[in-house]
């Protein structure tokens, strides 16, 4: 039986943190060959350090996307996220492109071909997952740790914090009590900022954007307000420590409260089901939490490189479920086709609305009108309602 009181933390990075601003240079360039060509293949890793970015990984699309054009892409998401600092800065930093072309090898086992229907992209296991203890379905401490940097970005870019830099994390520890979160024990926020600020100027700066995230009267006691520990956090970003695509996979998804299957997401075109059928199982668990059929779903898919079809497919409700689970299995899969071409098309993924998804989490954001962000789409409610007659 699982633990009914129990205290929980996540963490969030802001979209100036190092490791996220490789993601957001690598799925930029995902962008990028996506509007040249909707079937374009990507798998692109970024590296920054000081005045230093590196690009490299395997592409296939067309002459048209050229190194110039990447660079520019770089340049341009360095500066969207705000680095224009000595040691880091949109202008200044040496950009190195090492993009080569995709191996024939795999590219032989993901390509349709005859009667064989397209492959994935390589062998994994993907989770999806859904609750309701927040309206967008998500568990709640990841949930208020990407609100709270969100809140601070949106005032740092404004103008309304300008003594704010990019580079931030947070931390947030809720208490439960019986299976549901009441109220936060600590919060951490450390936060770049400039040098003519003290600690505790940061902290009152920083206090409003917590309490407005929180819901009323969860906010911790005093004492467990954590406000940049160390006293101090002018130097930042890849000047202050070196980023690689995809080192913060559980930021990205459910903050270590439900399974990961391992493979991160940015970088990568929807042909790999490290990202496409991590979207379709975080869609399904989504759909099945909105339909009322549980209050808690895990789901997980199988793949093997260049089979279509996925290996297993796997149900959790965690004994909240009002349904049969092989039932449920069953009926999803007749919903939707779970193979990496089904899921593409399904979710409408070969488009470029991948540079969005590389801060504050790729689960728990509102769709978007040209198409971004459909797998958080709760379009298959009530086809699963008549299903089971609910």
């Amino acid at each position: 039986m699982s633990k009914a009181d129990f205290l929980f933390t996540s963490e969030s990075v802001s979209e100036g943190h190092p490791d996220k601003v490789c993601d957001r240079i690598s799925d930029a360039v995902v962008d990028i060959f996506l509007t040249a060509d909707p079937y374009a293949r990507v798998a692109c890793e970024t590296l920054c350090t000081t005045n230093r970015v590196v690009l490299a990984g395997e592409v296939r699309g067309p002459a048209s996307v050229t190194s110039g054009l990447i660079e520019e892409a770089a340049r341009h998401a360095i500066k969207e996220i705000g680095y224009e600092q000595d040691g880091f800065h949109w202008k200044n930093a040496k950009v190195e492109i090492l993009l080569h072309a995709q191996s024939a090898d795999i590219a032989v086992g993901v390509d349709a071909a005859g009667n064989k229907d397209e492959g994935a992209g390589d062998q994994g296991i993907m989770f999806g997952y859904a609750c309701t203890e927040t309206p967008v379905l998500m568990p709640a401490p990841i949930y208020y740790a990407h609100e709270i940097l969100r809140s601070l970005a949106e005032a740092r870019h404004s103008g309304a914090a300008p003594q704010l830099g990019p580079d931030a994390k947070s931390q947030v520890t809720l208490q439960y009590v019986k299976g549901q979160p009441v109220r936060a024990t600590s919060v951490v926020v450390s936060t770049q900022h400039t040098g003519d600020v003290g600690q505790e100027e940061v902290r009152e700066i920083v206090r409003p954007h917590v309490l407005n995230v929180l819901p009323k009267g969860w906010m911790c006691d005093e004492a467990h307000f954590y406000v940049n520990p160390t006293g101090r956090f002018v130097i930042g970003g890849p000047d202050g420590d070196a980023g690689l695509t995809g080192r913060k996979i559980i930021v990205d998804t459910y903050g270590g409260a439900a399974p990961h299957g391992g493979g991160a997401f940015s970088g990568k075109d929807p042909t790999k089901v490290d990202r496409s059928a991590a979207y379709a199982s975080r869609y399904l668990a989504k759909n099945v939490v909105a339909a009322g059929l549980a209050e808690k779903c895990v789901i997980q898919l199988s793949y093997a490189i260049g089979v279509s079809k996925p290996l297993s497919v796997y149900i959790d409700t965690f004994g909240t479920g009002k349904v049969d689970e092989d039932k449920l299995s069953t009926v999803l899969q007749d919903l939707v086709n779970l193979s990496p071409r089904g899921i593409r098309e399904h979710l409408g993924l070969n488009k470029p609305i991948y540079a969005r998804t590389a801060a504050y989490g790729h689960f728990g954001r509102h769709p978007d009108q040209d198409g971004g962000f459909s797998w958080e789409k709760t379009d298959l409610t009530d086809q699963l309602k008549k299903a089971f007659g609910a």
